[in-house]
């Protein structure tokens, strides 16, 4: 008698097409282990990753806005989910393996530092072996998780975290899928977040923007996504002509009219500071850092294990890391 994994595999055989992964297929594990009777390979990455520690201090750490004022402002989490949803919806319909679009989405940007690029860009400059956030993220799966265990995933997941943001000729399609994902999600949630903001208006937009994506945040989205759907054939994905080459414009857009805006970046120039004081502290005392970080600072250097503890931190602990080191707390003569 079968078990629902078998199941699954079977049904996989079915629904997803010639250009997807199928479980059964996978590279494997980096440290072979016993198959569950319930989850393929691939649903088990999934739950590994959402129930990681890093995976939930996404919460707080930011997208593009540096600790705004505001319940409705996207997060690292949030961006993850919604190109996590994204990327599931065109897996779906190109018929590519959901499971691996879906573990890929939720781990891409689990290696992220506190206070988004501008954290990333500041560990760049600190970090004498520099910094990249997908290089970090397959870090923390491979290495940092579970106490140093790692979460020991599937090659295909790994690989495609690893090369969300620049891809490889070797990646699957679920890959190549959750990168554009990642790219129409953040251009929009930014661009919507910006708005609300009050970084720039809604009928400043580019006439571009709107007329081949829409007015609002969900029909620029579907716009997006429905070309992207309808022009990917022969296990190639792309949008038409027309949409990608507005898709280009509205991405140079964001950078040269969001990103830049002194109104948005306004106390980024504190984060190269904050970061780098913690980086000095922990370089020269690592004992400070937690016990798990010990031994990354023995086999790897005291260097490396003081970027893997600040990156993984959120904006919140960051600053309250900083004042606990530099700022002297208050007191009172009695």
């Amino acid at each position: 008698m079968s078990c629902p994994r078998e199941e699954r595999e079977q049904l996989e055989r079915m629904i997803v097409g010639p250009y997807g992964v199928l479980a059964v297929n996978t590279r494997g594990r980096m440290e072979p282990e016993p198959e569950c009777e319930i989850r393929t390979c691939f649903q088990r990455d999934v739950d590994r990753i959402t129930h990681s520690k890093s995976f939930r201090r996404l919460k707080h750490k930011t997208q593009v806005f540096l600790r705004p004022e505001g319940d409705h402002y996207r997060t690292r989490l949030t961006h993850t989910l919604e190109v996590t949803r994204l990327a599931r919806t065109v897996a779906r319909a190109l018929g590519l393996n959901e499971d691996l679009a879906e573990a890929i989405g939720l781990g891409h940007d689990l290696g992220h530092t506190p206070f988004g690029h501008a954290g990333e860009r500041a560990l760049n400059v600190i970090y004498p072996g520099g910094f990249k956030h997908y290089e970090q993220s397959l870090r923390v799966v491979d290495v940092l998780e579970r106490d140093g265990k790692g979460l020991n995933l599937c090659y295909e997941t790994r690989i495609g975290i690893l090369n969300h943001t620049y891809g490889k000729p070797d990646d699957t399609r679920e890959a190549t899928c959750v990168r554009l994902c990642d790219r129409i999600a953040y251009i929009n949630h930014d661009l919507d977040d910006s708005i609300r903001a009050g970084i720039i208006r809604a009928d400043a937009v580019p006439e571009r923007i709107r007329e081949d994506c829409g007015e609002r945040n969900s029909e620029r989205i579907n716009a997006l996504v429905s070309d992207l759907i309808r022009n990917s054939t022969d296990g190639v994905l792309k949008m038409s002509p027309r949409m990608q080459q507005t898709f280009d414009f509205f991405h140079r857009y964001m950078y040269s009219d969001v990103y830049t805006n002194p109104l948005a970046k306004g106390e980024e120039d504190k984060v190269q500071g904050i970061l780098e004081g913690l980086y000095k502290y922990y370089v020269n005392y690592p004992e400070k850092m937690p016990e798990e970080l010990h031994a990354i600072a023995d086999r790897e250097g005291r260097d490396r294990a003081a970027v893997d503890y600040i990156s993984g931190m959120t904006d919140g602990y960051a600053v309250e890391k900083f004042e606990e080191i530099y700022i002297p707390f208050a007191w009172t003569v009695k």
